[in-house]
């Protein structure tokens, strides 16, 4: 029997009740962020305006199979949007090389709201990130979805940092460590 294309009202659903779970489930990481936008109202709203964006492209499709395909293209998304917090959390980036990054990505703002608004970024995008794997999984059940996105997650979360590492690197010592990659620097940001 033929499973037809979920309804988007479906999908929120599903996602809203995944975000609610995740204190009960999940990683301290990833419940840190959920608990983030479910104690605050205005994020919870800002998380669900931009998940049911996010959640519209893929109930546009008609068919069950594009939204499988829709739905992993908005995960592998999701993945880049996160990669800059989870690259200053895991390699304990603080003080002057934080300030860096930032103004390396975001240019020359105020610190303090380039950091507000990253982290926002960050608990929003995690969290949806949450729901499409659990709607991929468990919902859709594609058995397609797990191995690859993590494979390419790892790939685009090493990418990420040595492309940030060698934009980081300021001391001869720190510069000779990553020697090669520097020569590679503009192939990391493509």
């Amino acid at each position: 029997m033929p499973v037809h294309a979920y309804m988007h009202s479906r999908l929120m659903e599903e996602s809203e009740a995944r975000v609610e779970m995740a204190p009960c489930f999940d990683s301290p990481a990833d419940t840190l962020v959920a608990d983030r936008i479910l104690k605050n109202p205005d994020a919870y709203r800002r998380w669900e305006a931009e998940h049911d964006r996010l959640m519209r492209a893929v109930s546009e499709q008609a068919r069950l199979a594009r939204q499988v395909v829709a739905l992993r293209s908005t995960a592998f998304g999701l993945v880049h949007r996160k990669a800059i917090f989870e690259y200053l959390r895991d390699r304990r980036i603080t003080g002057a090389r934080r300030h860096r990054v930032f103004a390396l990505f975001y240019g020359i703002r105020d610190y303090a709201n380039a950091v507000v608004a990253e982290h926002g970024n960050y608990a929003r995008c995690s969290s949806s990130y949450l729901c499409t794997y659990y709607l991929a999984e468990r919902l859709m059940q594609d058995a397609a979805f797990d191995e690859p996105l993590r494979l390419y997650a790892h790939r685009q979360y090493e990418n990420v940092g040595r492309y940030w590492d060698v934009a980081l690197a300021q001391t001869e010592e720190e510069k000779q460590a990553i020697g090669a990659m520097i020569a590679l620097r503009p192939l990391l940001k493509y």
